[in-house]
């Protein structure tokens, strides 16, 4: 075969070795978009609560949980150290996860027994349930609220470890402190996002929430939104209805909740509350909640 002229065989070297660089530096910067997205800083799916100088780190369903407990106490008008003690006690009992199982018949967040007159099985592994049983036993003892977490839960629960309660009462004041209102802005969560909000069906949900774990706060749909605005009146109730409604976010399908001025957005996994603004968004100090559950606005 003849071969090429020197010349042409070396513009042809040339353009063969561009060609291959080319491809070979493709190929690397592929690689290192690649290693960077997957090095890249992964927000964690949990909710983080601070308040009195404390962060409690723990996943939505715990968070959830927390939030029906505190709910209870602020629908019975029980004051903030009856949930930090109930808190407390499912701490230790269930690691506040709604157990299915336990020690001889014990069930719950808060192992009750359905033979010692807790309840049926199915009542007591209902959250609601279970937490009213704990407050119906709780207020019987006089006094309760100067008395240390170890002897009210003791008595309430009748532990073989009863030390042992003790050792969850800061973690559980914060999150009482945050989810009976007295901490606000205190309690964000960051939720997986292949978990959508619930759309049209999100009202229904809070209102059956609302019902069982809330006071009777009077609510509105909103026109043209898949979101409700609730009066609670202006403070501690506001953010306790909207620290409940976050808290409890990936079970109601909840997008965002407003209050205060201030907004907390399923879609801002990382940002926590941050000021808001505009048409519909309730003032600071006008004692409403928005509840969305479309990633909008009020209005």
């Amino acid at each position: 075969m003849r071969s090429l002229p020197v010349g042409p065989r070396r513009r042809w070297f040339l353009v063969r070795r561009a060609i291959v660089t080319a491809v070979v530096l493709g190929v690397v910067i592929t690689l290192a978009f690649s290693l960077r997205d997957a090095l890249a800083p992964v927000t964690p799916v949990a909710c983080t609560t601070t308040a009195n100088n404390l962060s409690v780190v723990l996943s939505p369903e715990q968070t959830a949980n927390a939030a029906t407990i505190a709910g209870v106490a602020v629908r019975r008008g029980l004051p903030p150290r009856a949930a930090t003690i109930a808190i407390a006690t499912a701490m230790q009992e269930s690691k506040l996860v709604n157990l299915a199982y336990g020690d001889l018949d014990s069930l719950g967040l808060f192992q009750q027994r359905p033979s010692q007159g807790w309840g049926t099985r199915a009542q007591v592994l209902d959250p609601v349930h279970s937490a009213n049983a704990f407050y119906d036993a709780l207020v019987k003892i006089k006094g309760y609220g100067s008395m240390s977490i170890t002897a009210v839960a003791q008595q309430v629960q009748h532990s073989g470890y009863p030390q042992a309660y003790a050792q969850h009462e800061p973690q559980a004041r914060a999150l009482a402190s945050a989810l009976t209102g007295y901490s606000p802005a205190a309690l964000t969560c960051a939720l997986d996002p292949s978990h959508r909000p619930a759309g049209s069906a999100g009202p229904g949900r809070l209102s059956e929430a609302m019902v069982r774990d809330q006071p009777p706060h009077p609510a509105t749909a909103l026109a043209g939104r898949a979101g409700v605005r609730v009066r609670t009146g202006a403070g501690a109730p506001a953010w306790a209805f909207a620290q409940w409604s976050v808290a409890r976010a990936d079970q109601l399908g909840v997008a965002r909740v407003y209050v205060d001025g201030q907004v907390w957005s399923r879609a801002g996994r990382d940002q926590g509350w941050t000021p808001a603004a505009g048409p519909g968004v309730p003032a600071k100090g006008s004692g409403e909640v928005v509840v969305l559950f479309t990633d909008t606005t009020p209005a």
